[in-house]
């Protein structure tokens, strides 16, 4: 048995003990007079899914099952399909970079781009068509069935190609997998060893194309480059001989330099003048170095001379002298000394100037003739100089073509050296890509797989099948369990019945107070004793949105419940279109004749087998009940039988369709709504709800009836059952009192 918990986690107890003012009942303020709507969505939570799970189950299986049973035919109906794989290894080229000093720098390209690159190549049209050609597939008939011309049928197998190709490279490596698929082993191993052939070739004949575009490039530019050399040179010559410009040598050329002022003739010349100017200036300044130190080595050689002659003279000037001490100078042998003191020295100079006269005019001589040479020179070297400075502004216009000339051979010869070389490498490259193995025929087939379809086909039917029972669910909105009634009602869960098992009548159920259905009768007959401050509702109505929700059995469960608590009840069968309750005399007493008549209502209660449980039954059916009903006969009715029983419990027809319910949910003190769970419309429950209220009754709760713990059944379609017409025995479910006349 489920367990009817009747305070919802999170929330104030559903029936607090409050002062009850007039007619209304102690609710909380949020469960109190307003109106409803059903704009809210239902939670989607673990416990949710679950339900559904449970719920639909059989049909989710049966989607599984359904899947399942596509996938085998599926399987055994799918051609057999056959898949070769080839593996390549696919390196990226190395690019050797070379500068003018014919130097290289090996740089390998990005593997990412590259390889990325070689997938697309590998699934190219272009590669496809070479392979349909190499293997003639358009005059295969059974590769292209079609009957068309040969254009046609070519595009059709590489179509097929390309459709069937498959390029997978295997991820952090250079090695790529491609794999055909095709109904025949022998034929994909075929066009997998012919795709990763002409791959290859296909490779080696762009790096060969793209070395023949170098190539050709080249020769066009040698040939232009060629043509602006020859006529570079032939201006050069040209102006070289209208300006009379000679060259006699060059630090330009290939080398690079440019001609200077001495590549030309008075250019030379100022040279060689230049040099000779210096070297007459060493002469000179040598030649004015020995002139001037010719004084200083004429006394050391004028001495050496006349030593012989300043030694006697010295000699007779000392006896001189001495003399002149004894003698006057006019004594004749102080004469005599001093004419051989002169005569002497006239010979001393005269042997002087006879020393240094001869040595001093021969070093003037060389000097004056040195200075001679230097001034000569320098004039000269002058006059060449300005001959120079003029002939270098005559030879900026030669430079500038000499310059040009130069610049055109080092292209020309750059040129030709770079064409060589990529002769050299077009000829001999170096193959990127090798096979490590070749496709062979495989031994079975890869496709249909019967697990994988199994798998695909039990996930497909999950997936469906829940998918399925989820749309049913939301789209069927339905009433199911206690937070539906709390969330979406917005009523108290006074309680939850569980669906009834076998085909047993509901009264043999409840004569078994231990078994779920009587529990959960009590759970709700204890809930009922909390709603009101003094306890149960004195006069309560219950009533459904439709019929056939299980009302009247709650009805007499209540009864029998609060009557086994030693009360007396009365219930009254109030609906008077297709009475619930039926005894064994003639219908000719009851509610019906009550309402026509002041009779007391003792006059008309019948016992029932069930001690302290009266009932007054529906009687005669009559044509009009509404207005019977809302006469104000029957609110004396409802107040004689509340002053004479402790409790009174008034089975109501269903709300929908019908004014009987409003009018008596206004003359009852509470109203208990019955929901069969997975059955009632929220829409139809909530329209009920807004017209019980409108009536001014008082709404004790909901009682969900019919649940079921794992799964709830309920109908698809908005409205209600029809409720029509009947007497007595008409109904298809009964409930049969034992009747009882009071004395």
């Amino acid at each position: 048995m489920s367990n009817n918990n009747i305070e919802p986690a999170g929330a104030q107890p559903i029936w607090p003990l409050a002062p009850n003012t007039g007619s209304d009942l102690a609710l909380p303020q949020q469960w109190g007079q307003q109106s409803y709507n059903t704009g809210t969505m239902p939670d989607i939570n673990l416990a949710t899914l679950w339900r559904i799970l449970s719920e639909w189950r059989w049909l989710i299986l049966g989607a599984v099952a359904v899947g399942i049973a596509c996938a085998v035919v599926f399987t055994f109906l799918t051609t057999p399909l056959y898949r070769s794989t080839a593996t390549l290894e696919i390196n990226p080229p190395t690019v050797e970079i070379l500068d003018e000093r014919k130097t290289g720098t090996p740089r390998v390209s990005n593997d990412r781009d590259y390889m990325a690159t070689q997938v697309g190549l590998l699934a190219s049209r272009s590669l496809a068509q070479r392979v349909a050609q190499e293997l003639n597939l358009p005059g295969n008939n059974e590769f292209v069935p079609v009957q068309a011309d040969r254009n046609t049928r070519l595009k059709i197998a590489t179509g097929k190609l390309m459709g069937g190709l498959e390029v997978n490279p295997v991820p952090n490596s250079r090695i790529v997998k491609i794999a055909f698929v095709s109904e025949s082993p022998a034929l994909a191993a075929q066009i997998t060893n012919s795709f990763a052939d002409n791959y290859i070739n296909s490779n080696l004949e762009r790096r060969y194309e793209a070395s023949s575009y170098a190539r050709q490039f080249l020769e066009r530019q040698i040939a232009k480059v060629k043509g602006e050399l020859e006529n570079g040179e032939r201006r050069l010559v040209a102006y070289a001989q209208a300006e009379g410009l000679i060259t006699t040598a060059t630090t330009g050329g290939q080398d690079g330099g440019t001609p200077g002022d001495t590549s030309s003739l008075q250019g030379a010349s100022l040279i060689a003048l230049n040099d000779a100017l210096a070297q007459a200036q060493t002469r000179r300044i040598a030649a004015e170095q020995r002139y001037r130190q010719s004084a200083r080595l004429n006394a050391a050689a004028v001495i050496d001379s006349t030593a012989a002659l300043r030694s006697p003279r010295a000699g007779l000037q000392a006896e001189y002298q001495e003399k002149l001490s004894s003698f006057k100078p006019d004594y004749p042998d102080m004469v005599r000394l001093r004419s051989r003191i002169e005569a002497l020295g006239e010979e001393i100079a005269q042997e002087r100037n006879a020393v240094a006269g001869g040595k001093t005019s021969t070093l003037l001589a060389e000097y004056q003739a040195a200075m001679a040479e230097e001034q000569k020179l320098q004039g000269q070297v002058q006059r060449l100089k300005n001959s120079v400075l003029t002939e270098r502004g005559e030879r900026i216009q030669y430079n500038i073509i000499q310059r040009e000339v130069d610049t055109n051979r080092s292209l020309y010869d750059a040129l030709l050296q770079r064409y060589k070389e990529i002769g050299v490498a077009g000829g001999i490259g170096t193959n990127t890509v090798s096979v490590v193995d070749r496709a062979e025929p495989p031994g079975g087939p890869y496709s249909p797989n019967l697990l994988l379809n199994l798998a695909a086909g039990l996930i497909l039917g999950l997936v469906i099948g829940f998918g399925t029972a989820l749309a049913l669910e939301f789209l069927n909105d339905t009433v199911k369990t206690p937070d539906d009634v709390r969330e979406k009602l917005r009523l108290p869960s006074l309680g939850v019945i569980p669906k009834k098992k076998g085909q047993g009548a509901i009264a043999e159920e409840l004569q078994d107070q231990s078994s779920p259905i009587s529990e959960a009768y009590s759970s709700l007959r204890t809930s009922l004793q909390f709603t009101t401050e003094s306890g149960a509702p004195k006069t309560l109505l219950i009533t459904s949105t439709r019929a056939a929700e299980g009302k009247s059995s709650t009805t007499l469960a209540l009864a029998q419940g609060f009557a086994r608590l030693g009360n007396s009840v009365l219930l009254i069968d109030s609906d008077l279109r297709t009475p619930a309750f039926v005894t064994s005399t003639e219908p000719s007493e009851g509610l019906s004749k009550l309402l026509t008549n002041g009779d007391p209502v003792t006059g008309h209660v019948v016992k029932t087998q069930f001690e302290g449980l009266s009932l007054l039954p529906c009687g005669p059916l009559p044509p009009n009940p509404a207005e019977l009903l809302a006469s104000a006969r029957m609110k004396a009715i409802i107040a004689e039988a509340a002053s004479t029983y402790d409790m009174v419990i008034v089975d109501g027809p269903p709300v929908l369709g019908l004014a009987d319910a409003p009018l008596l949910a206004a003359t009852c003190r509470a109203t208990l709504l019955v929901i069969e769970s997975g059955k009632t419309r929220t829409g139809a429950a909530v329209d009920a709800l807004n017209r019980l209220r409108a009536s001014g009754g008082n709404l004790a709760g909901a009682v969900l009836t019919k649940y079921r713990h794992r799964a709830h059944g309920y109908g698809y379609g908005y409205g209600y059952e029809p409720y029509r017409y009947g007497g007595v025995g008409s109904r298809e479910r009964e409930i049969r009192l034992i009747a009882q006349r009071e004395s």
